[in-house]
């Protein structure tokens, strides 16, 4: 393990490994940088990959209040470790955070993302995703951790009996003690001032190659978000994996990010 130093002084945790280009990990939630290890595994012939721990997670630090820009200056912090400038792959929520820092103009040479979970424009999906950072937020800050995980859980689609199962489990207390982090991801996704809509303004303003790719096997709503991002982008392009779903195969998807993330057009 490895640290580095934000700009707000919170201290970051990141392993590194394998050689060539610089690539850094972004997750989604309730993951810390072990999460990314064996994707890590795979691109490290051809990358040297560096996963981290968001703030709260794991080994790395925190600060209040939180705010989604400190994110942002968390992942310039790692790419500046991994010699100023990198290509990015970011997951689910982590991929939001990794398209903002894109828009910031933190220096990442090619960007990858995999389903990004912005709001289709529906009123009532929109309205449902204010409702969650709103209901999240009373749950954490009456210390319901355990709750707040479960509706998490809820919201992107398990089933309450295997919820219940869940909170049984030797794992549910890694999850309750990441459960603060639920409310960082809701911030990136905008869930509480746009209803976690597609940021369009936002895609425009990056200006490297974007690949956003989506699992054949996912929800409808979700790809159609990955091919409409794209879209937005200047430089998008659109990929699906045939038979994925959110929860990706790494063997499946580090040729993908190799092939994409070593095009030197």
């Amino acid at each position: 393990m490895h640290t580095v130093l934000s700009a707000d002084g919170t201290r970051i945790a990141y392993d590194r490994s394998g050689s060539g280009p610089a690539l850094v990990y972004v997750t989604g939630a309730l993951c810390d940088r072990s999460t990314g290890a064996p994707l890590a595994a795979l691109l490290a012939p051809y990358f040297t990959v560096f996963t981290y721990d968001r703030r709260g997670r794991g080994d790395s630090g925190d600060a209040a209040p939180y705010q989604v820009d400190r994110e942002v200056e968390d992942l310039a912090a790692v790419i500046a470790e991994a010699g100023g400038a990198a290509a990015v792959y970011g997951m689910s929520s982590g991929a939001a955070l990794a398209l903002r820092a894109a828009a910031q103009g933190v220096a990442i040479t090619r960007l990858a993302l995999f389903e990004p979970p912005y709001s289709p424009d529906d009123a009532d999906r929109l309205a449902r995703a204010r409702s969650y950072e709103t209901e999240l937020t009373e749950l954490l800050s009456a210390g319901r951790r355990g709750d707040a995980v479960a509706l998490f859980m809820t919201t992107v689609g398990l089933p309450a009996e295997l919820i219940g199962r869940m909170r049984g489990a030797p794992m549910w207390p890694a999850l309750e003690t990441l459960a603060p982090t639920l409310a960082y991801d809701a911030a990136v996704m905008g869930n509480g001032s746009t209803g976690g809509a597609l940021p369009a303004e936002l895609a425009a303003k990056v200006g490297v190659p974007v690949l956003v790719a989506d699992g054949g096997a996912s929800p409808v709503w979700m790809r159609d978000m990955a091919r409409r991002l794209a879209a937005a982008l200047p430089e998008g392009r659109h990929r699906t994996l045939e038979d994925q779903t959110h929860d990706v195969d790494p063997q499946v998807l580090a040729p993908v990010l190799r092939e994409f993330l070593s095009d030197p057009t």
